[in-house]
């Protein structure tokens, strides 16, 4: 290679190098979390309920009614366009009702988000000063790495996938957003999957960086747990109750069936 092209070489790689750094600053800003701003962990508020994918509310009653029989005060999110829409409108209603509960007093809140929920719950970490504002989250059958599912809705009938739905494809804006904040080290985080899931798609595709990634089967063996059934499985509230307590996240062996 002559010198002459080989200091074009060298200059066209340089400008696509910045251009690279600038592009991710700018797309994907990393959260800086100042450890004194974190919420005290021995002190819970509110419990937020995040809906999934289509926006079903009464598919986390069962897991409301277990977390108030606790004592503890539950919000289930109403989400815009019944969860198929863009999750940045989602994110913002989350934010809205965490911001309602701290000025009303609440020391923090805890989120449990469901399937879609937990990428909801993720981005707004990413986002909003989540991680001064939750003490912990809990996700269950979240695709916190795209599920294959939606990312075969998407290429195959894409006027059928909805903004959401192609924003928990793999490889999606939202799922690369998640990773470069690496949202599992922000705040402490129990994610949740079953062996029997075929909408989160493959199964560990809920195991996030940075959290405590539990399989439901190896806490309890031989339970059967399809992705509609985990926010209603007994066994399943067990494992969100004990990581939602007043003490360090528990998880412990299977005790409802």
């Amino acid at each position: 290679m002559s010198p002459r092209r080989r200091v074009l070489v060298l200059v066209v790689l340089a400008a696509v190098l910045v251009g690279a750094v600038l592009v991710g600053v700018r797309v994907w800003p990393s959260p800086s979390v100042d450890p004194a701003s974190r919420p005290p962990q021995d002190v819970p508020g509110p419990v937020l309920l995040v809906p999934g994918y289509g926006g079903d509310s009464a598919a986390l009653g069962a897991l409301a009614a277990r977390l108030t029989a606790s004592g503890r005060e539950v919000r289930v999110l109403a989400l815009p366009g019944e969860g198929t829409g863009d999750l940045s409108a989602q994110v913002r209603v989350l934010d809205d009702t965490a911001d309602a509960e701290l000025s009303a007093g609440a020391p923090s809140v805890d989120v449990v988000g469901y399937s879609a929920g937990g990428v909801v719950t993720g981005l707004w970490l990413a986002r909003d000063d989540g991680p001064a504002k939750a003490r912990r989250v809990v996700t269950l059958g979240s695709p916190l790495q795209g599920t294959s599912l939606a990312g075969a809705g998407a290429a195959a009938l894409p006027d059928a996938c909805p903004p959401a739905c192609r924003q928990v494809a793999p490889g999606s804006a939202e799922i690369a957003e998640l990773d470069a904040a690496r949202v599992g080290t922000l705040v402490p985080w129990l994610s949740v999957r079953t062996a029997d899931d075929d909408v989160v798609t493959p199964v560990d595709t809920a195991v996030l960086d940075g959290a405590t990634n539990v399989l439901v089967q190896d806490v309890c063996p031989g339970a059967v747990v399809a992705h509609g059934q985990l926010p209603s499985a007994p066994a399943v509230a067990d494992l969100v109750l004990g990581a939602l307590g007043a003490g360090p996240v528990a998880v412990g062996t299977c005790v409802s069936s």
